[in-house]
């Protein structure tokens, strides 16, 4: 039985982003089979180079990149001559998807602002990745995950304790969860435009993602006016749904969600059955009126085994819990392996083989062996110019620009 023909198969994608959000969406879209063509500036993709510009050597493999690039094609155009515009109209009239992170003031000084590029091309679907959207009185502020999705969508300021700093945040977790908001939004319009042939304008924001994935807690704020801080783990008012430390400095999350029916099981855990007739905790409420002092009884006896000890005794409880585990310890965990987790990247001419994250989904059925390499800067160029239609001499005249 032959390979299967990946889901987006036959779906063409012109891309024009830069770091993570914009190109996370293509990449996933590229994991997925479609034809991803990359169109970056003479200098390229600032990603390409994010070790040299934090200090290190250029010359090191950059998985970063290599997590939301791997499988497209890379055209190099300098879309301030007028033969780069040429090219990108080419590219334009043959793609199925327009996708976009460059600021809407920027877009529209090289008429690519989604507005315009519909007008041009009613049928094709024009997605939009930004900071802050395409309306408003700050449209055009730059944006990035840890502005616009963490600091100004409430997310780091209340994940802590009133009385602390905002929490700091990792690069790109906001972009990602923006590029897979962007997917589904592209196919979406792509469904539809098969029942009406016409296109639409996509757009997805930092900002609204933010918003959005914090939206249950946003919710409470508008309903009442008003919502409880996030409490500091040792005076945390959900003692089963809490972070410990074990004997050997590990960490690990109880999950007693439901608690009338999670309680026993962690005290049998922890053998403390006793604690269950103590007026403090003998129901949800003294629980919670007490929970500093649950808390602190649950810290001295978790502190006495190993994490080790504790999952086979939650195991054998049936208590739900999960290791906080590290880096070092994901990318060696089983069971993410297990779902498919990992994928290996081909090599390609500017990296060797890699071990990379896997896009979050799976096609029962196809392993995404499809994946293709990290692309060069440019390589495929004059390939991608030609399927477009361009002639030897338009393609020089393009490639002349750029040098």
């Amino acid at each position: 039985m032959g390979s299967p023909v990946p889901v987006l198969n036959g779906l063409k994608v012109v891309e024009m982003t830069v770091w993570v959000a914009g190109p996370s969406a293509g990449g996933i879209m590229a994991d997925w089979g479609a034809d991803v063509v990359k169109v970056e500036p003479p200098v390229g993709d600032p990603q390409r180079n994010l070790f040299k510009a934090i200090g290190y050597k250029e010359d090191m493999p950059n998985p970063a990149f290599a997590l939301d690039n791997r499988g497209k094609r890379s055209v190099v155009l300098d879309l301030r001559s007028d033969e780069g515009k040429a090219a990108m109209e080419k590219l334009l009239e043959g793609a199925d998807i327009f996708l976009s992170n460059m600021r809407p003031s920027a877009l529209e000084r090289l008429n690519l602002h989604p507005s315009q590029v519909h007008e041009r091309f009613p049928k094709l679907i024009v997605a939009t990745v930004s900071g802050y959207g395409l309306d408003g009185p700050e449209a055009g502020r730059p944006g990035y995950d840890i502005g616009a999705f963490w600091a100004r969508g409430g997310i780091a300021r209340h994940l802590v304790p009133r009385d602390a700093a905002p929490v700091g945040v990792r690069a790109g977790l906001g972009d990602h969860v923006t590029g897979i908001s962007t997917v589904s939004g592209i196919l979406g319009a792509v469904f539809e435009r098969g029942r009406t042939g016409k296109g639409r304008i996509v757009e997805t924001s930092l900002l609204r993602a933010g918003a959005y994935t914090i939206g249950g807690d946003i919710g409470i704020q508008l309903q009442f006016g008003r919502i409880e801080s996030t409490k500091a783990r040792d005076k945390n008012p959900l003692a089963l749904v809490n972070c410990y430390e074990a004997g050997d400095g590990k960490w690990f999350w109880l999950i007693g969600l439901e608690a009338e029916r999670h309680f026993p099981g962690v005290l049998r855990a922890l053998g403390r059955e006793e604690l269950a007739e103590d007026e403090r905790f003998k129901d949800a409420k003294s629980r919670k009126r007490h929970s500093e002092d649950l808390v602190a009884e649950f810290d001295r006896g978790f502190k006495t085994q190993p994490r080790e000890y504790w999952a086979k005794r939650f195991d054998a409880e049936d208590v739900w819990w999960a290791p906080a585990q590290s880096l070092a310890e994901v990318v060696e965990d089983e069971q993410l392996h297990a779902a498919g987790g990992f994928i290996e990247i081909p090599a390609g001419e500017v990296e060797e083989k890699m071990t990379a994250v896997a896009s979050p989904v799976t096609f029962r059925g196809d392993p995404l062996t499809h994946t293709g390499p990290i692309p060069a800067l440019g390589e495929h160029t004059a390939e991608v110019l030609s399927e477009a239609g361009m002639s030897q001499e338009e393609i020089e005249k393009v490639a002349l620009e750029e040098n």
